[in-house]
């Protein structure tokens, strides 16, 4: 994935990912953490839990796509203004590989910023014995939003 060097609007943009991926109880309750923070880029990562696995002992989809959901929401939300938050409108993911590993990556690397509507590319990989294999990849449209007190910036 090419990364872009994009200029944040807002210079505390890394405070307010983290105080917004702070409130976030669904990551909270997977075992998730930022990892990195930059203009356009964010990178969440998960320990592998058994708790968060499907029949076969590997880590379900629905726990990649939520993981992966969050890293490309909070990499347009770098972008976006102070008064702004952030909802995911569209999401697509490709499941390539079984989540295998003692920890997973997602990474979120904005593609196109915009006032409105931000495209974002993910991809998530599994660290298995030292060994980092792409798992899946996922392209998200996300929103800015203002003035809803039912979301916050």
């Amino acid at each position: 994935m090419a990364e872009a060097a994009f200029t944040p609007k807002d210079p505390q943009y890394e405070q307010r990912v983290r105080a917004s991926f702070e409130r976030q109880a669904a990551m909270q309750t997977i075992g998730a953490f930022l990892s990195v923070i930059d203009p356009g880029r964010v990178v969440i990562e998960l320990p592998y839990a058994q708790a968060l696995t499907q029949q076969h002992g590997f880590l379900h989809a629905g726990m990649i796509a939520t993981a992966l959901d969050s890293a490309c929401g909070y990499a347009a939300f770098t972008l976006m203004p102070h008064d702004a938050a952030v909802l995911t409108i569209e999401y697509k993911i490709n499941l390539l590989a079984p989540g295998k590993g003692q920890l997973f990556r997602m990474e979120g690397v904005v593609t196109k910023p915009g006032r409105t509507i931000t495209v974002v590319e993910g991809r998530a990989f599994a660290i298995d014995e030292g060994r980092e294999k792409l798992i899946a990849t996922m392209t998200a449209t996300e929103m800015s939003v203002f003035g809803r007190d039912d979301v916050k910036h």
